[in-house]
């Protein structure tokens, strides 16, 4: 089995399949055989037995083979019901003869299937070569003069020997990250295999320990499959390597001459401009093929919208280094808190000795930090990791005497970073200034006096917030709560004094003020705190995670309204004595800004909050979702199924293969050898919620393969993150290896690497993941796509998004004008999507693939030898055709039939898209002049309470509905110019046009310009 024995070279692909294995044949019928197959000595031929045929007609002629196609991409596979059962990453397709049939095969193993194609491909391109002439290509001599110059600088003697040790550094040198017992045991194995008696190591043995230790098998498949035929990339292959698979766009000559002199190893190689496997391999481990989008390594975002609309990094209990009982109060709690970009630190402030405020938990048995003290370490790191503002959240339990101490203190250590709403007249508007217009600022979070308070002090309520989950549900504040609603009586809370020179200092306002949801509909502008002195919208209303998650259980619509424009803060349950930490996307589907963690306590959890903010540039700030800012819109955080106005994307992952795992911690019973397998994490709101994971790679954590796929469809993208856990499947103790989770806007596509992280969150030396990451309907829409027929559905078959009856006459009637024009644009978008998805069936290819791969497909197809392409780029109306050359086979003349087709459409919904966009946008506005009057129509038409309040809500729905389908097809139109530029592009780059043909180099330009016209400008 190739398990047994690494594959580095085509020549030991074609060793194994002339040795033969067993492979599935699938049929046409829905039959599924067995069969074992063989390559003959002579590599002109495949054979294949047992078979009811005559031996002769069980056999295919190498010269009859068109292409290889990987995975399930024939109509064989698509409509064969017993084929579904069967891995997709083991299945491929040889096409041949003239009729383009097909001969549909599934591997045991996707490793097996990876030696077949390429093996197969392999002798497309050198079909008139001897088989003893293949071991000599021009890589294998390249890499053979490399690795024999190292040999030499490493062996001083001059000797054409060196001992083991040696010879061994200079491996782990070429190939960081290997072991060096692995290398010590191949070592071993040669001088075993040649019985000699000494432990020195010729130039050959190197060679071939090095050959088979450091050559990856999937990168080597991966560069066969790019550089069809050779096992290198010149400039021209990495180009369409670059612009097909990593969606790098205008890919230019220099720039891949650039990476080829950057990463071959080898002189000759950066000479003849070819990057070999062994560049290849550095280049895809460098940080240019990272997953993470080099642009959100800094600040990318709208920095321009009020705080609210901002999700921000925070932190509970900053001081705090371990449990929240009896763990040490520490300086280094909050230095960790800001190095990792927090933005929102939380400090309790109690009376000291000697009239010093001190630091410390209520309830912590530890002894508390000076004030002061934590103050200048605050300033000192307050604006390392980002220059956006920092809220420092204050507990206040001091007397008014050490009030007074706690003011001096803030204003002597922060000085012009303190801002106070009377620093600026930014609050007229009753917004939250922006975090641009909050730079380098210190806001401080707490109670505030009334504003028309005089004298030096004054009371505020105070609530003992912690303690409202403890043991019997109850706490005080709830208890009053209660009493006041199930019987009327009003009780007095609890109030405290509070300085006003501290309370001058405080910019946000903690509300008091919880019951926002108990009234539907209710006007947010009245949940102004109880008794404080916050200017409209600067507060922010805390709520322990057991509150929070009701409220998210019972009013989740409302829940996200409020935090439109107030800021709210969740805080971990008291019972979490442990410093354990909630799922902060439990509370960030409803908007909540602040989330609070415990920093000193790595998981899970706290691995999805520290992906979460990675995110535009790590600043501490992320905007939230769009539907969930707009003043007017519909959003409910328990959705389980598409989102009104968000068009769903489809992500697949396919997890390629492992590099250098760690041995578990706590798994010392175990010895060295670790099972591994990777879970993929979909974590969202709940319609996103998914975990799948892949086989179990037995007893390998060097290089372990797993080659499976994964596809999830996410309903909102803005809010997912993708998480990878690398686990051990027959542990004892602890099972973790490795993790990574990025934000899903984030991901790049194409062929990466994923930096394995360890429990607490550091970067795990030489470990990671291969990854392939696949995003379809990017920019688009639509529902995920089902494999086969099923997506080319008729208008019948159709889903049209439906508008909801407000019970109000007037209003009705303007919503009932979209009815047409959102069909039409339903229909517009969903004929170019079928029609691209049928001529990425009729290439072969998913329909994850982009349309380059499809032009990359279709150019083999229509070049043959030396004379011209069967079909050339032709611009008609200002319009990419392909016009056909000469006699083509029949299955051609259908490919190129279907790409004219996938033009008209796009053509279709470039000239409709204007007009059906200013339809729906005509009704929006006429819907928008009667929301100043909802509640006034309602009462006219005999609604009120719940029923007013659901008409309200489905007024939200359609406006969110309408403005969601005009941007589904804005989103459309810029996809459609974008198809039609990357088809220009690959087919410029495949030879089917010439640079130099004026014409063809116009004929985008053209559309370009008179879509980014008239017709823009009212989009």
């Amino acid at each position: 089995m190739p398990s047994e024995r690494k594959i580095s070279s085509a020549a030991d692909c074609l060793s194994f399949m002339q040795g033969g294995c067993e492979l599935k044949k699938v049929r046409p019928n829905s039959r599924v055989y067995s069969r074992f197959f063989t390559l003959e000595a002579d590599l002109q031929c495949l054979r294949w037995e047992p078979s009811k045929k005559d031996p002769e007609r069980a056999r295919l002629d190498i010269s009859t083979v068109r292409e290889v196609r990987t995975g399930k991409n024939t109509e064989t596979f698509r409509h064969n019901g017993a084929a579904e059962q069967l891995p997709e990453e083991a299945a491929f397709s040889i096409i041949h003869g003239e009729g383009y049939e097909s001969l549909d095969l599934v591997a045991i193993t996707a490793d097996v299937a990876n030696i077949w194609v390429t093996g197969l491909r392999y002798l497309l391109s050198h079909q008139n070569q001897n088989p003893e002439e293949l071991e000599g290509g021009p890589a294998n001599s390249i890499r053979t003069a490399w690795l024999s110059a190292e040999f030499c600088r490493s062996d001083e003697d001059g000797n054409g020997i060196m001992p083991e040790d040696i010879a061994v550094d200079c491996i782990r040198r070429l190939c960081p990250g290997i072991k060096e017992t692995k290398v010590r045991l191949k070592f071993k194995e040669l001088q075993r295999s040649k019985e000699k008696l000494t432990t020195r190591v010729t130039e050959e043995e190197f060679q071939e320990a090095y050959c088979e230790l450091c050559t990856r098998p999937e990168v080597y498949f991966l560069l066969v499959q790019i550089s069809k035929d050779k096992e290198c990339l010149d400039a021209q292959d990495l180009r369409l390597f670059l612009e097909a698979e990593q969606g790098l766009p205008q890919v230019t000559p220099e720039s891949c001459l650039d990476i080829i002199n950057r990463f071959e190893p080898s002189e000759e190689g950066r000479s003849r401009g070819v990057l070999g496997v062994d560049g290849f391999t550095r280049y895809l481990l460098s940080s240019e093929c990272a997953i993470f989008d080099p642009e959100h390594k800094s600040v990318c975002q709208d920095m321009s919208q009020p705080l609210s609309h901002y999700y921000v990094n925070a932190s509970h209990r900053t001081y705090l280094i371990e449990d929240q009982l009896r763990g040490p109060v520490d300086f280094t709690g909050f230095v960790r808190a800001l190095r990792m970009g927090c933005r929102c630190l939380e400090l309790d402030v109690g009376d000291g000795p000697e009239n010093e405020p001190v630091v410390g938990g209520r309830q912590s048995l530890s002894s508390p930090l000076a004030l002061r003290s934590a103050l200048e370490v605050i300033n000192k790191y307050a604006f390392l990791s980002s220059d956006y503002p920092l809220l420092l959240y204050l507990g206040n339990r001091c007397s008014p005497h050490q009030q007074k101490v706690v003011a001096q203190h803030l204003k002597k250590v922060f000085g012009s970073k303190l801002y106070t709403h009377s620093s600026a007249a930014a609050t007229a508007t009753g917004h939250l200034l922006s975090p641009d217009k909050l730079k380098r600022k210190v806001l401080l979070v707490g109670k505030k006096l009334p504003a028309e308070q005089e004298s030096s002090e004054g009371e505020v309520t105070d609530e003992e917030e912690e303690e409202e989950e403890e043991v019997g549900g109850g706490g005080e504040d709830l208890g009053r709560r209660q009493a006041e609603e199930e019987y009327g009586v009003a009780v007095e809370p609890k109030l405290m004094k509070l300085r006003k020179e501290l309370s001058d200092l405080i910019a946000v306002c903690k509300s008091r003020q919880r019951s926002y949801c108990s009234s539907p509909g209710r006007d947010h502008d009245s949940c102004r705190s109880n008794g404080g002195g916050g200017v409209a919208g600067w507060e922010v209303c805390s709520l322990g995670e057991v509150e929070a998650g009701r409220l998210a259980n019972e009013c989740p619509e409302e829940l996200v309204n409020y935090n439109k424009r107030f800021l709210m803060r969740v805080r971990p349950s008291a019972m979490r004595v442990d410093s354990s930490n909630p799922n902060p996307q439990d509370f960030w589907k409803c908007g909540c800004q602040l989330v609070a963690m415990n920093y000193q306590t790595p998981g899970p959890m706290m691995d999805l909050h520290t992906g979460w903010f990675q995110q535009n540039g790590g600043c501490g700030f992320v905007l939230r979702p769009a539907v969930m800012r707009e003043e007017v819109s519909y959003f409910s955080a328990n959705t389980m199924g598409t989102v009104p106005g968000v068009p769903p994307q489809i992500l697949r992952v396919k997890v390629i293969s492992g590099q250098n795992f760690p041995k578990p911690r706590g798994a010392c019973a175990k010895g060295d050898v670790i099972d591994p397998y990777v879970c993929v994490e979909i974590h969202g709101i709940p319609a996103d919620c998914v975990e799948q994971r892949t086989r179990t790679a037995t007893q390998n954590g060097d290089d372990p393969l797993f080659d499976e796929s994964f596809d999830f469809q996410v309903n909102l993208p803005e809010l997912a993150l993708l998480r990878l856990v690398v686990l051990d499947d027959d542990c004892i103790g602890d099972e973790f290896i490795g993790q990574y989770t990025i934000p899903y806007e984030c991901l790049q596509s194409g062929y990466r690497h994923v930096p394995l992280l360890s429990f607490s969150g550091e970067p795990v030396e030489h470990a990671s993941l291969f990854v392939h990451v696949a995003i379809t309907n990017r920019r688009g829409g639509g529902k995920a796509h089902k494999r086969g027929l099923s997506v080319r559905k008729g208008r019948r078959a159709r889903e049209y998004t439906v508008l909801r009856n407000t019970g109000l006459k007037a209003l009705d009637e303007v919503f009932r004008l979209a009815g047409t024009p959102l069909r039409e644009a339903t229909d517009t978008r969903e004929n170019m999507q079928n029609a691209t998805v049928c001529f990425k069936e009729l290439c072969g290819l998913s329909l994850l693939s982009n349309l380059k791969q499809c032009i990359l497909s279709l150019s083999s197809r229509l070049q043959s030898g030396e004379g011209p392409p069967g079909a050339t780029l032709t611009v008609r109306d200002s319009y990419p055709y392909l016009e056909p050359q000469g006699s083509l086979p029949e299955a051609t003349r259908k490919l190129l039939h279907s790409y004219d087709l996938m033009i008209q459409e796009h053509r279709l919904l470039l000239e409709t898209a204007d007009s059906i966009h200013e339809r729906i946008t005509q009704v929006q506005k006429a819907a928008m002049a009667f929301h100043e009057d909802l509640h006034r129509l309602g009462a006219k038409e005999g609604l009120k309470g719940r029923k007013l309040h659901k008409a309200v809500e489905n007024f939200a729905w359609n406006i969110t509905v309408l403005k969601g389908q005009g941007d589904l097809l804005r989103s459309a139109k810029a996809e459609a110019l974008d198809s039609l530029k990357q088809l220009e592009l690959a087919c410029l780059s495949c030879g089917l046009s010439q640079p130099e043909d004026s014409k063809a180099m116009m004929g985008l330009k053209s559309i370009k310009n008179r879509e980014s016209g008239e017709g823009n400008r009212r989009i």
